[in-house]
């Protein structure tokens, strides 16, 4: 480069000493000044070309790629230095109902199209790109997929959804991510808004080891098409559509996370004997997994009745676990509590750590909504191992009238910590606590917070002063009742309440 060939260039001649020139003005004396301000010792100052193309490179990714193109005009050496940039991330407009959508949305295509016929189309990591995109806009895609496939991308994210109107109009060819000779070097592939026709002829995709679909039309053999997948590690599908039954072949014996949520699917079967954490989210759908010895991890949110006891229920393959996160939805006015199996093969034996989050409908004329809240302690029953609980509760209404149901819990002589957030001294909740308070013979301390946890609206947290010294008097009373330490935790008010015994004590906390 220029700037290393200058290096290399001999000295100029020193200038010659102007008699008529003041002592000290004259170029040595600029030279010792200079030397005092730098230190004569100073090593020759850094510069970006004298480090190899691909070091510059890295370096120019650590930019935002606006800050790297800008760089192009500080020297005539460093003008395509940005070309050979190896993460591209794009971002434009995720709502189609605003003003300048079209606009911000023809600004971001001309970008991604710019930039992209101006890069070395060499060692590309990363290339993102999160827009929204028109049916009419569809070429623009074909032409960033061959980008992508002939720098060899090693991850590729295609966002294309408009966040608020869900239409199937870009038409993703999976082949055209493979290169010429039908491989491809991709690791990570996310894919969201488009339509895609797999097939078990498509064999390139042999070192992928992450596949996300997001709000993606799957019609076709997508079977076949993970059988080929053989190093693929995580999958997640999220609000998929075209698929009846989903099945994982056994072929994906490498496959360690597996994530399906709000997809319509009859069934769920998958093969996968690495697989260490499973998560679930929609309607309650026969759940077939084939050699899960080492599964660590689930998460299961089953939608409509009864889904608290499904959970623990309606998947055996989960039993081995140590951690399980679970969610419940209580609409069903006229649901019972339901006794679990407390046999061996239907228990969780190695379960240690359970959060449970429950919603919970209720109105003034109907007292059983908040039925779900009692199921839990039958639940519980079904982990005689657990040491910790976290539960958070959230009443969309409340009418303070409780199921007149009366729970029962099996002894735990392992439980020393629960949380409950939400926790408002409704009689479910009373019930609840005072059944876990009374069964819990090791239990450490019991932490309530009025406060919701994860609550949508500010609303669902207001006039937490008024309903704060209720519960810090229940807690009180219910502590001496026990024996058993309550702590009640306020953030908002920045200060935690502890009741011990007979003795309330108000501290700072975090």
């Amino acid at each position: 480069m220029a700037g290393a060939e200058e290096d290399e260039v001999a000295p100029p001649a020193p200038h010659p000493v102007d008699p008529q020139q003041p002592i000290g003005q004259g170029p040595a004396a600029k030279r010792s000044r200079s030397e005092h301000h730098h230190g004569a010792g100073d090593a020759p100052s850094f510069r970006m070309e004298d480090l190899p193309v691909d070091v510059q490179a890295v370096i120019m990714s650590l930019l935002p790629l606006k800050e790297a193109v800008r760089t192009s005009i500080v020297s005539t050496s460093w003008r395509m230095i940005w070309t050979f940039r190896c993460n591209l991330s794009f971002k434009g407009p995720r709502y189609l109902h605003e003003n300048d959508t079209k606009i911000q949305q023809a600004k971001c295509i001309e970008t991604v199209n710019c930039v992209i016929q101006q890069h070395s189309r060499i060692g590309i990591n990363k290339f993102s790109i999160r827009c929204g995109l028109f049916e009419e806009d569809s070429v623009h895609l074909d032409r960033w997929i061959r980008f992508a496939a002939s720098s060899k991308a090693k991850i590729i994210h295609l966002d294309l959804r408009f966040k608020d109107v869900f239409e199937e109009v870009n038409h993703l060819h999976l082949e055209a991510l493979l290169d010429a000779q039908g491989s491809s070097f991709l690791r990570s592939l996310f894919l969201g808004g488009v339509v895609i026709k797999p097939h078990s002829a498509i064999c390139g995709f042999t070192i992928l080891r992450r596949l996300v679909l997001q709000s993606v039309t799957i019609s076709g053999d997508f079977t076949g098409f993970l059988a080929n997948c053989a190093a693929l590690e995580d999958l997640e599908m999220i609000e998929c559509s075209g698929l009846t039954n989903l099945i994982i072949p056994q072929q994906l014996d490498k496959l360690q996370h597996l994530l399906i949520d709000g997809m319509e699917v009859e069934m769920v079967e998958f093969y996968a004997a690495d697989l260490s954490h499973f998560e679930y989210k929609g309607q309650v759908v026969p759940i077939v997994h084939h050699g899960c010895s080492k599964l660590k991890k689930a998460t299961i949110m089953f939608s409509g009745k009864k889904g608290l006891a499904k959970a623990f229920t309606a998947v055996p393959s989960i039993l081995p676990v140590k951690i399980l996160n679970v969610r419940s939805v209580a609409l069903s006015k006229y649901s019972q509590l339901q006794k679990l199996p407390t046999r061996p093969d239907g228990m969780f034996m190695h379960l240690r750590h359970m959060t449970c989050r429950i919603i919970v409908h209720s109105r003034p004329q109907e007292a059983n909504y908040d039925i779900e809240v009692l199921q839990l302690a039958y639940c519980l029953d079904a982990a005689p191992q657990l040491e910790t609980l976290q539960l958070n509760m959230f009443y969309v209404s409340s009418s303070g009238v409780s199921s007149a149901e009366v729970v029962g819990m099996r002894r735990h002589d392992h439980l020393k910590t629960v949380f409950m957030s939400g926790f408002r001294c409704y009689k479910a909740q009373i019930k609840l606590a005072c059944c876990i308070l009374e069964n819990a013979s090791v239990l450490e301390k019991l932490t309530i917070e009025p406060r919701i946890t994860g609550a949508r609206y500010l609303g669902d947290n207001t006039d937490l002063h008024k309903i704060l010294p209720g519960v810090c008097e229940w807690a009180q009373l219910t502590s001496e009742r026990f024996g058993k330490v309550i702590n009640v935790s306020e953030k908002k008010a920045g200060g935690k309440t502890t009741a011990t015994g007979s003795k309330t004590n108000r501290a700072g906390g975090k």
